[in-house]
Order: C-alpha cells, then sequence, then structure tokens
C-alpha cells in the first residue's frame, strides 16, 4: 500500500510540473516550435506563412528566421530584405551579417559580400571565419597583397588549421615569396598527409 502511494504521488508531482510547463509555454513559442518542424519537413511555403502570422517588423529573431526560410526556399530577393531588416535592428550583431551573405552569395553578388565580410571585422577584428573568407575573394581576385594580410592573422590565430594555411602558402607563392610559400606548403603537407594541393605547390617551387 505504502508503494502505492508513492507511485501514485510521482504521478502526481510529474504531472503538475507537466502542467506548469504546458502554461509556461507561449502562444509565440508555439508558432515557433511549429515553425522548426515545417522546417525540418522541408515545408518551407508553411513555415514561412505561419511565422508571417504573428511577424512584426520590430522583431529581430522573426526577421532572421523568414531571412533563413527564403534563403532556403531560393527566394534570394525576400532572403535579403528580411536580413537587412534584422541588421537595422541590431547593427552589431554579427549573426545577421553572416545570414546576409549566404542569399549575396547564391546571387553571386560578390561586391556586397566583401563589404559585409568587412563590417563584421570592424565589429569583430579576431573573427578568422569573416577573415578567411575575405581573404578568398581578394586571392579570387588576384589581389594578393590583401589577401596576404587576412590569411596571415588567421594562421597567426589557428596555426594548425589547414584551409587558412594552404592558402596563405599560394598567397606567398603568388607574391613571389618562395621561401615563406615553401616553408608553409611544408607545414600543411604535415597536416594533411598526401595532400594534392600542397605538393603541387612545392613542385612550382623547385
Amino acid at each position: 500500500m505504502e508503494t502505492l502511494k508513492k507511485f501514485l504521488l510521482v504521478i502526481v508531482f510529474a504531472s503538475a510540473i507537466h502542467f506548469t510547463y504546458s502554461q509556461q509555454i507561449t502562444a509565440k513559442q508555439k508558432v515557433y516550435y511549429k515553425n522548426y518542424d515545417l522546417e525540418k519537413s522541408g515545408n518551407y511555403a508553411a513555415a514561412i506563412k505561419e511565422l508571417n502570422a504573428i511577424y512584426k517588423s520590430d522583431d529581430y529573431f522573426a526577421n532572421i528566421r523568414l531571412g533563413w526560410l527564403y534563403y532556403l526556399s531560393k527566394q534570394y530577393a525576400n532572403s535579403i530584405e528580411y536580413y537587412e531588416k534584422a541588421i537595422s535592428l541590431k547593427p552589431y550583431a554579427i549573426e545577421a551579417k553572416f545570414g546576409l551573405i549566404k542569399p549575396l552569395s547564391a546571387i553571386e553578388n560578390w561586391d556586397k559580400v566583401k563589404t559585409t565580410y568587412h563590417q563584421i571585422l570592424k565589429i569583430d577584428p579576431q573573427n578568422t571565419v569573416a577573415g578567411y573568407w575575405l581573404g578568398v575573394i581578394y586571392y579570387n581576385r588576384k589581389d594578393y597583397i590583401n589577401a596576404n594580410k587576412l590569411f596571415e592573422k588567421v594562421v597567426n590565430l589557428y596555426p594548425l588549421d589547414y584551409d587558412s594555411g594552404i592558402m596563405l602558402a599560394w598567397t606567398k607563392l603568388k607574391l613571389g615569396k618562395t621561401a615563406e610559400a615553401k616553408v608553409l606548403f611544408q607545414h600543411t603537407l604535415t597536416l594533411r598527409p598526401n595532400d594534392n594541393s600542397s605538393l603541387e605547390g612545392l613542385k612550382l617551387i623547385k
């Protein structure tokens, strides 16, 4: 009998916790939870419709979500619009700027992508993701001097990162700094055995 009482008390306590939790979930949270499920199922149009039902222009989170959902549905102009609204609400939030880069990259607006990476680095000078990809843009444009500055900074912060190391090696080679390039290619070859890019670079130096 005592065991049964304890069991019933546990059930009552658990039910009370569940009831309290249910009361604490707001209508807005329910919309977002449903929104996440719709996104997971790939039903982006329905997710956008659900979120628009509670949308307010001054809601940073809603703008970020709509920017993301429109990006997933390949409606890039709409995605850019909502990410820019989020940025205007929180100018120092770099997550919104990284979000904006996705649709800008999809439409290959590389000038705007470059500007956005610069804005991120102005707020967070040590941001290695922005530094690396901005370096890649400069490298692809054959602006090896600016690429070199950015890759060097990333490598100094993360000496064992292969991606920034190999890009710095190739940048040094393009600048004619073969001795530095050789050291870097040997380093990246150590990080990644039999790496084709490192071996190709070393062949060009010999």
